[in-house]
């Protein structure tokens, strides 16, 4: 049954990044990865894309150090600049306590809803059947906006940012402020689950971005999740 997920989710991650290569220009001067894992989808990003500069964000150090490993191989192979952070995104400068879960993919900012019937189908499998912990630390986390990070690294143009941050991407996108008007593409992750508590429904992010000048080109469900990629185009 693993394989079969397994060639499922390959089908699904390829529609995904074939509508990317098809919608943006193959040469990009920068990406913005948040939620950045072990690296896989920079990884993904460079088969299809020229990139000249990378800024990855990855909170968690399990995940950071597996990453700081990967960007070192794909720095060598693709020869371009990768800047790896080890710190969270979000609305302002803070401090929050990150939820790092057993499976590694999950982590969250989010307070988790403990009686939802998709966080006990979620527990019973991660933790195979109660073997594991569901919640493997909580770890005190430097929260910083994007805009401030990049005034400080003097970023006037994005050409795509893309954010998986098990339901904290709204809060990224406020950080952004003004700034989000760089930004040429946006692809992002959104949960309808109730098991992450957050403050904000996609609507949210819809009117937020739409303000914006954005208009929503993809979307797609993800496969044995109640999760939605979507990817939202600048029309100005």
């Amino acid at each position: 049954m693993s394989l079969l997920f397994k060639i499922i989710d390959f089908l699904y991650q390829k529609r995904k990044y074939s509508f990317l290569k098809k919608t943006i220009n193959k040469n990009m001067d920068v990406l913005i990865d948040v939620g950045a894992h072990h690296g896989d989808t920079i990884n993904e990003f460079l088969k299809i894309f020229s990139i000249k500069k990378i800024y990855a964000f990855e909170p968690s150090k399990r995940n950071f150090d597996k990453l700081r490993e990967k960007t070192k191989k794909i720095k060598k192979i693709f020869l371009l600049e990768i800047d790896i952070n080890q710190v969270g995104l979000g609305q302002k400068n803070d401090v929050l306590i990150l939820n790092e879960i057993t499976d590694g993919v999950s982590n969250t900012f989010n307070s988790l809803n403990l009686n939802s019937k998709y966080f006990k189908k979620k527990k019973t499998i991660t933790t195979l059947f109660g073997i594991k912990k569901f919640i493997d630390n909580k770890v005190s986390t430097k929260i910083i906006p994007l805009k401030d990070f990049m005034v400080q690294k003097k970023i006037n143009n994005v050409d795509l940012i893309k954010i998986d941050t098990e339901g904290f991407e709204y809060n990224i996108l406020l950080g952004l402020e003004d700034y989000i008007k760089k930004i040429k593409f946006i692809l992002f992750e959104h949960h309808y689950d109730n098991m992450l508590i957050k403050n904000y429904k996609f609507r949210d992010i819809h009117k937020l971005l739409k303000d914006n000048g954005f208009k929503k080109i993809f979307k797609t469900k993800m496969p044995f999740r109640k999760s939605f990629d979507y990817i939202y185009e600048n029309k100005n």
